[in-house]
């Protein structure tokens, strides 16, 4: 009997797993002899009890099964969207009696997420078939020597500069670099014709969740705020600092989550105001005239008529009319808010720039070049609007191959070769984050020990620099005939070459596969007295070479292979360079009583996860740490991926083992955390949380160890917590009074704090080693 009970309950329980099933192209599963050149797709999603609906969906298709991992026919991307039905292909040119392999992959309503099995359908003989993309290809001689001719006559879009994106939380330590340290590595990032020499500047509007590698907080975590908004974080700070080094770099700002007080609809009057007081900040504490904004949720698209009636409007009304709106700013769509521009006038006025994230799509290889990923459409290049990468890469700057340095500066010269796309922003400018938190690799450069002023200047920063030392946004235009491929088969070797509006200067940056010889014959009106040359492979970066004297207005140049080329006939290129301090392991042990900095500003070396933790007043005056996010806020990526547990914020150095941490806490309601040997961003390790009541539990990533009460507990005043680590034994201490002690794993971590959604406060930080003594 029991074990038809238990089975019944077994089949309950997977009568009630969500389920994806019966993918159908054009009605039929299957199907042979498609003729339609843009077939329709659907499926059945079946919910559990946590997710009903379809939140939603992601298809990938592919010339093979063994294919769809990384898709080279189409890729939706992830989609918040409910639709399961009526979905028109988007992708490459379908071919005649072609098979296509795909499957789906569904986001419940509420997080979870299931996969379809591979599904495949079969093209017939197909009715006004589309012809795919064929880019230019230089034209090459009988000996192999390939020719391109310079004509000013040739001239193609306005160049709009290569950029960056500040957000995630991924500059969160740089802010803590002291001085000089701290400049010199603003200048290798934005310093024209010294380092990368960004142009554009993203910057995360913060919501106080966690938006990639920690939570930027907001300037306006009340309804209330918003009538006097705050500025907060490091995001004002490093926009200004940007605008010091270069006063005509661009800045925009989006936002990743929104405060709580903006749920459930983020596309209100109410939001629209929020978004003009981040502007209000900027111009009115930071003396900041922003540029853009991407009125829009990163990666999570944006809402016509919100744009069209309220934000266009307030941005008006408030004296913003220069700002100008980009979007969807969506990490899927292909493109296809060019359908609804068409159609409609006042969107199609709103919108002065479009931008998608990851258009190569996100195969961090050498490959990846060469993948699909969601090209720019016909539709959408003869728009004649501004169409931008507008965030894309994000890898380690670390590496030369695979999918850094090489492999970036080929997207550069392939997204107008291939999209007639005119500006890339990357993520991330820098890595400023702390071990072992999500994403702690990527940058084009990283610097993540304020605490000894190290950093590294990464390849990146130079294969980045040889767009950005040789032409600058607007003053500058592509010329189209001299923008191609060496091979049709491959984006590894490409050229684009640009010139001077206001001049006869030109600037052509080469990335080569294999050596290359290159003829370039340069028409009149051209500058062509001396030619300087500028190179990069993986054992050198921006190297400048012999420069060359053209002869009758032509010149010959071998090209090595697996390296990139700056041609130009400007001056003023530099290999900028400092000193670098070296690097030092975190203070230890470490003593921290938050009076070193003013109230409002970040904690030094913290780094928050959750929530948002600022310094704050002690009522004797004194200075603390506190907890300011009131409530959950509207979380980015809340279908795709789980969510962090609660306000926290990490310290210290992922190594360490056996050592004992101490706080001061005060709780205005709700509870506290004090945590050891904690990993990432998901406060996997020890945590001893007590409540405002007196009852406590210790805690081990999910599993509860131990939990009690203490009697008389006084939650109105401050308290002492304590966790001391000794290999196996962990033992907590509150008020100096030993509350529970157990031995369990042996792991290593940082040290955290954590809250509730309430204003509670932390002080006297102190850390010290229970590392066993050598013996004599």
């Amino acid at each position: 009997m029991k074990k038809i009970v238990f089975f019944m309950f077994f089949m309950c329980l997977y009568a009630h797993a969500m389920e994806v099933k019966d993918l159908r192209c054009e009605s039929k599963i299957n199907p042979i002899g498609i003729t339609i050149n843009k077939p329709h797709f659907g499926w059945v999603f079946i919910g559990d009890a946590t997710s009903p609906k379809q939140g939603g969906y992601r298809i990938v298709m592919a010339t093979s099964p063994e294919k769809l991992k990384y898709p080279d026919i189409w890729d939706t991307g992830p989609t918040s969207s409910s639709q399961s039905s009526d979905i028109e292909y988007a992708g490459e040119p379908l071919k005649n009696r072609q098979r296509v392999y795909w499957k789906v992959t569904v986001w419940g309503n509420n997080r979870g997420v299931v996969h379809s099995e591979i599904s495949w359908f079969e093209m017939g003989n197909i009715e006004n078939p589309e012809k795919a993309f064929e880019p230019y290809v230089f034209s090459k001689s009988k000996t192999g020597v390939v020719k391109i001719n310079i004509s000013n006559k040739n001239k193609g879009r306005t160049f709009e500069g290569i950029g960056a994106v500040s957000a995630g939380a991924s500059t969160d330590l740089l802010y803590d670099y002291k001085g000089s340290t701290r400049s010199q590595i603003l200048d290798l990032l934005f310093k024209p014709k010294f380092g990368a020499g960004f142009q554009h500047l993203k910057v995360e509007m913060g919501g106080g969740e966690n938006s990639t590698c920690g939570s930027e907080p907001s300037h306006a975590f009340t309804k209330e705020e918003l009538k006097n908004p705050v500025s907060r974080g490091y995001e004002f700070w490093l926009m200004k600092e940007a605008k010091n080094r270069n006063p005509n770099m661009i800045l925009e700002y989006l936002p990743w989550s929104f405060p709580g007080w903006l749920k459930p609809n983020i596309f209100s009057k109410e939001s629209a105001e929020y978004f003009v007081a981040f502007l209000d900040v900027a111009k009115k504490q930071w003396g900041l005239d922003i540029d853009w904004v991407a009125a829009a949720e990163n990666e999570n698209g944006t809402d016509r008529n919100w744009l069209v009636n309220y934000m266009r409007p307030m941005l008006d009304a408030r004296g913003y009319k220069d700002v100008k709106i980009q979007g969807p700013d969506d990490n899927s769509g292909d493109w296809k808010i060019f359908n609804d521009l068409e159609k409609d006038r006042e969107f199609d006025n709103v919108i002065k720039a479009v931008g998608y994230h990851y258009v190569t799509g996100r195969e961090f290889t050498e490959d990846m070049v060469d993948g699909r990923g969601r090209p720019t459409t016909e539709k959408a290049k003869k728009s004649g609007k501004p169409l931008w990468a507008s965030e894309d890469w994000s890898w380690t700057g670390k590496d030369w191959g695979g999918a850094g340095a090489l492999n970036l500066a080929r997207l550069y010269n392939k997204f107008y070769i291939r999209d007639k796309i005119t500006k890339t922003l990357i993520w991330a400018p820098i890595g400023s984050i702390y071990k072992s938190v999500t994403w702690d690799k990527a940058g084009a450069m990283k610097a993540n020990e304020p605490w000894s002023g190290y950093y590294e200047v990464w390849p990146t920063i130079w294969a980045t620099a040889h767009t950005t030392q040789f032409a600058t946004p607007q003053n500058w235009e592509y010329l189209d005939n001299a923008c191609g491929l060496f091979n049709a088969s491959t984006y590894k070797g490409s050229v684009v070459t640009l010139k001077d509006k206001n001049s006869a200067n030109w600037s052509m940056i080469i990335c080569t596969d294999k050596a290359e010889t290159l003829e370039v014959n340069i028409q009149k009106g051209l500058a062509d007295e001396k030619v300087y040359v500028w190179k990069s492979d993986e054992k050198n970066q921006f190297i400048e070479l012999a420069n060359i004297i053209p002869k009758s207005r032509s010149f010959k140049i071998q090209l090595d292979p697996k390296s990139i080329y700056s041609l130009t006939t400007t001056t003023g290129q530099q290999k900028g360079k400092y000193k670098i301090p070296k690097s030092k392991a975190f203070p230890f042990p470490y003593k921290e009583d938050y009076e070193d900095r003013k109230v409002g500003d970040l904690p030094k070396y913290h780094s928050d996860q959750k929530g948002s933790f600022e310094i704050a007043l002690r009522e004797d005056g004194t200075k603390c740490l506190k907890q300011i996010a009131p409530e959950s806020g509207y979380d980015w990526m809340r279908i795709y991926r789980k969510t962090n547990i609660k306000p926290h914020t990490l310290i210290g150095d992922v190594n360490w083992k056996n050592f004992t941490c101490s706080a001061d806490v005060f709780m205005e309601d709700g509870n506290v955390e004090l945590g050891g040997r904690i990993k990432g961003s998901y406060l996997k390790g020890y945590r001893f949380m007590i409540e405002k009541n007196g009852n406590w539990t210790l805690i081990y990533n999910k599993d509860i160890l131990s939990k009690g009460n203490i009697i008389d507990f006084n939650g109105n005043i401050w308290h002492q917590l304590k966790i001391k680590f000794q290999h196996k034994n962990v033992e907590v201490f509150v008020d100096n009074k030993s509350v529970v002690k157990t031995a369990h794993v042996i792991s290593n971590g940082y040290v955290s704090f954590a809250s509730s959604y309430h204003g509670n406060l932390f002080d006297n930080l102190e850390v010290t080693s229970n590392e066993d003594k050598p013996k004599n």
